[in-house]
């Protein structure tokens, strides 16, 4: 197996966000990507992530691999990579590590034992939505951050007109109203507000992901899970569903 990425950051950027939610995961490597579906430990979300195979200059894989690590080991050597650097993954199967070289101004190589992970394998839930909505990402990252000064929950409703991302506390409250347009793109199948709330803590961790895509789309139903999808056309994709939060804060 060799995998060699020009780009360093997407893979992490990615691990980092990933790592926000979960401490170890299996990447499981074929011929078409590298992907990840993982549930953090208190099974309020779950990650579909995927490294496309045409996001590699070189990408040899002659046989599925399946390799558990933890997620802070490689972050501290992904940490290291320059801008300018190229990144390549190679697999040392006799002494069961993963190989992660820099080459660039200098040439590194950092291993990284593999670890064995517990866990049933995770299935991605068939779920429909009531409404989809598209909009900047950062914009998104912005409101949810402007919600959690007020709150620990945070609403979206989605009509036909507008996008809201709302929250109240006993004193305070406050609202971001986005109207669609072409930068807001608003599809509902219901001619009802579509209403949900979702943990903050969860999505600050979730709207991190704006730093690997400009754009992010938002499905959802009443009090359903949220699925928040980031992507970069032939090269990845990120994907958070969110469980609802039905409390009463």
């Amino acid at each position: 197996m060799k995998l060699t990425l020009a780009e360093p950051r997407l893979l992490k950027e990615s691990m980092n966000i990933i790592s926000e939610l979960v401490n170890e995961v299996t990447l499981k490597v074929d011929q078409d990507k590298i992907e990840i579906i993982a549930i953090d430990p208190a099974n309020v979300a779950m990650i579909d992530f995927k490294l496309l195979s045409s996001a590699f200059v070189e990408y040899s894989v002659p046989k599925p691999q399946e390799l558990a690590i933890n997620l802070e080991h490689l972050k501290v050597v992904l940490k290291r990579a320059k801008p300018v650097d190229t990144l390549t993954l190679e697999l040392d199967e006799e002494k069961n590590r993963l190989q992660v070289n820099f080459s660039g101004m200098s040439a590194k190589k950092f291993n990284i034992p593999l670890i064995n992970i517990d866990e049933n394998e995770h299935k991605l839930p068939d779920l429909s939505f009531a409404t989809k909505v598209s909009l900047s990402s950062s914009i998104f990252d912005e409101a949810i951050e402007d919600m959690g000064v007020v709150a620990e929950s945070v609403a979206l409703v989605s009509s036909k007109e507008n996008f809201i991302v709302k929250c109240e506390s006993n004193l305070r409250d406050a609202k971001v109203t986005m109207p669609s347009s072409e930068d807001v793109n608003i599809i509902n199948d219901s001619a009802e507000e579509v209403f949900s709330k979702y943990s903050i803590e969860y999505l600050k961790k979730i709207s991190k992901a704006s730093k690997l895509s400009d754009q992010v789309s938002l499905e959802f139903g009443p009090d359903y899970p949220l699925r928040a999808e980031y992507k970069l056309l032939d090269k990845l994709r990120l994907s958070f569903i969110l469980a609802p939060r039905v409390s009463s804060d």
